[in-house]
C-alpha cells in the first residue's frame, strides 16, 4: 500500500468516527416544549449609567435543568438600536444569535453592557429592555434596566477663571482635574453632585463656597456606580479618586452639609497663615480615604458638627496653626490591617526635604477639641499620649492644646490640657463594618447606648450625657436636626444626639 493510499484510509478511519459525533451533537437535543431554560435572575438591574459612559459589565446565568439536551433557536435584544445594550454569548458578542446548543445539566453565561445616549433631562430617565430566548418554540426573557443620568462633563483639565456658580441640577462627571485660580470663588449650590474619575482632583487656590442642606447635601464621590462584589458596591470603597488640595494662598473656604467619601486622600491643605480663615466645615461628613483623612500645616480650621472618620493615615493631621473642632466625632474603624497611624496628631513641626538637604520648620499651634469624639480601633495602650492620640511637640515654639468634655481613646492623663474627659473607652455605635459578614465597610457613627436586646449594658456609653452643656447651647441641634437641649440625660459627646430607639410594641 503505497503513501496515498495509507494516508486515505486513516482519513477514512478518522472521518468515519468524526461524522456519528456531529450527527449526536446536531440532533441529541429535546423537542419537548415543556423542557426550558432558567436563568439566575428574573431582572438584571444597572445602577446609573453616565450617558454617553458605557456602563460596567454585569451578567446573568443560563440554565439548563434538563437531562437533555436544548437547541436555543434565537436570542436576542428585542430593542437594542434605542436602548443601547449589548450582549456577549457563550464568547461571542453581538444583538443577536441562533442556533447555540446547551447540554444537559449545563449553564452559561450572558454578559450584558450598555451606553446610554443623552437624555436631555436633568433627572435619570429608566432605560429598560429585554434579552429573549426561545426554545422549542417557547419564548422566555430577562428585562434589562438601567437609568441613564446626563451630566456635566468636566474633561481635559478643567480651569475656573472667573467667580462660578455651580448648581445641582445635574450631576458633575471629573475625568482628571479642576482648578480653582486665586482670587476665583466656586459657589456650590445644595443638591450638588460631583463624581470623580481614577486619580482625579481639585485643585484649590482660590475659594470653594459649598453649601448643601440636610436633605440636599453636596458630594464628591468617584464615578463608579457598580459594584466591586455583589454585596459591596464601590461607593463604600476608599481609593476610588484623588483629593482635594487647598493651596497656600487659598482662604475663606466654606463647606456646609457637604459629604466628601472615598478618596485615595482627603482634604489637604498646604501651609498658611493662621491670621485668615482657611475652612469653616459645618455638618458635614468627611470619610473613607486611603490616605490622610485632612491635613493642615499652619492653617486655620474651624469645625462643627462634623464627622472625619476612617483612613489608613491619620484622621487629622494638624501641625502648627489654629484648629477649633467642635462637637465633631473623629473615629478611625478601618480595618486594622490597613491603618498606619494613631487617628489624630497634633505636632508643631513639619520635616522638609529639598536640594538642600533634611530641615525642620517650626509653627505655633493652638488646637482646641470642645465635645469631640477621638476614638478608634486602636487599644488606648499603656504609654500616656498613644492609642489614638498622638502629640509631637518640638522645641520652644508656642504650643497649647485643649480636650474639653471629650471622649479620648487613650491612656488616662493627668494634665490640665484635659478637662472633664473620658479615657481609655470607645463610645457604642450604631454599626461597624465587623458587626455582621453583609455590612462590609458600612459604618453608622451615631451613638448607641451599649446595651443588648435584653437591655443588659454590655458597656459603659462615655458619650451620652457627658458634654459640655454650654457649649451645647451655642449648637444646639446635631448634623441630623436632632436638639440637643432636650435629652434627659443632658447633651452628648460628638456629632450626633443620641436618639431612642422606638420600642416595638407587642401584640
Amino acid at each position: 500500500m503505497n503513501r496515498t493510499a495509507i494516508l486515505l484510509f486513516f482519513s477514512s478511519i478518522v472521518l468515519a468516527g468524526l461524522f456519528p459525533a456531529c450527527t449526536d451533537w446536531e440532533d441529541d437535543y429535546s423537542t419537548n416544549p415543556s423542557h426550558q431554560l432558567t436563568f439566575s435572575v428574573d431582572t438584571l438591574a444597572f445602577d446609573t449609567v453616565f450617558t454617553a459612559v458605557g456602563s460596567a459589565t454585569r451578567q446573568f446565568m443560563v440554565y439548563n435543568a434538563n437531562k437533555e439536551a436544548l437547541l436555543i433557536e434565537s436570542i436576542g435584544l428585542t430593542n437594542a438600536e434605542r436602548t443601547g445594550f449589548r450582549i456577549n454569548v457563550d464568547g461571542r458578542a453581538g444583538e443577536s444569535f441562533s442556533g447555540i446548543r446547551i447540554a444537559g445539566k449545563d449553564s452559561m453565561y450572558v454578559f450584558v453592557e450598555v451606553t446610554v445616549d443623552p437624555t436631555g433631562k436633568d433627572q435619570p430617565l429608566l432605560i429598560e429592555d429585554h434579552v429573549a430566548f426561545t426554545v422549542n418554540g417557547v419564548t422566555k426573557s430577562v428585562l434589562l434596566q438601567a437609568y441613564g443620568q446626563d451630566v456635566h462633563l468636566f474633561k481635559g483639565g478643567v480651569v475656573m477663571t472667573k467667580d462660578t456658580l455651580l448648581t445641582g441640577k445635574r450631576p458633575f462627571l471629573v475625568y482628571d482635574s479642576v482648578v480653582v485660580n486665586a482670587g476665583v470663588t466656586v459657589t456650590i449650590e445644595k443638591g450638588a453632585s460631583f463624581h470623580l474619575h481614577n486619580e482625579a482632583r481639585w485643585i484649590v487656590s482660590g475659594t470653594i463656597k459649598a453649601f448643601g442642606t440636610r436633605e440636599e447635601p453636596v458630594t464628591f464621590r468617584g464615578d463608579r456606580l457598580d459594584r466591586l462584589l455583589e454585596e459591596l458596591p464601590y461607593d463604600l470603597v476608599p481609593g476610588q479618586w484623588g483629593r482635594m488640595i487647598f493651596k497656600a494662598e487659598s482662604y475663606d473656604n466654606e463647606m456646609e452639609y457637604v459629604a466628601v467619601r472615598n478618596g485615595m486622600g482627603g482634604l489637604v491643605f498646604e501651609a498658611s497663615t493662621p491670621e485668615r480663615s482657611k475652612l469653616k466645615i459645618t455638618n458635614s461628613q468627611i470619610t473613607n480615604m486611603d490616605d490622610n483623612l485632612l491635613s493642615a500645616v499652619n492653617c486655620r480650621i474651624e469645625a462643627v458638627n462634623t464627622e472625619f472618620t476612617n483612613a489608613t493615615g491619620y484622621v487629622l493631621a494638624l501641625t502648627g496653626g489654629s484648629y477649633h473642632f467642635t462637637h465633631c466625632t473623629v473615629a478611625n474603624y478601618m480595618r486594622i490591617k490597613r491603618r498606619k497611624t494613631a487617628c489624630l496628631t497634633l505636632a508643631n513641626v513639619v520635616e522638609e526635604t529639598g536640594d538642600g538637604g533634611a530641615g525642620k520648620t517650626a509653627f505655633p499651634l493652638d488646637a482646641v477639641f470642645d465635645n469631640c469624639i477621638v476614638d478608634g480601633s486602636y487599644a488606648a495602650g499603656a504609654d500616656s499620649l498613644g492609642g489614638e492620640l498622638e502629640i509631637r511637640l518640638e522645641g520652644d515654639v508656642a504650643a497649647r492644646y485643649l480636650f474639653n468634655h471629650c471622649v479620648v481613646k487613650t491612656k488616662k492623663i493627668d494634665n490640665p490640657a484635659f478637662v472633664n474627659v473620658q479615657f481609655e473607652e470607645s463610645p457604642a455605635y450604631k454599626l461597624l463594618s465587623w458587626d455582621g459578614e453583609d455590612q462590609t465597610f458600612v459604618y453608622d457613627f451615631r451613638l448607641e447606648t451599649g446595651k443588648d436586646e435584653q437591655g443588659v449594658a454590655e458597656k459603659e456609653q462615655v458619650a451620652i450625657g457627658k458634654a459640655d452643656p454650654v457649649i451645647a447651647g451655642q449648637y444646639p441641634v446635631d448634623r441630623y436636626g436632632v436638639n440637643r437641649l432636650t435629652s434627659e440625660d443632658g447633651p452628648d459627646i460628638g456629632a450626633a444626639e443620641y436618639v431612642p430607639t422606638p420600642e416595638k410594641e407587642e401584640r
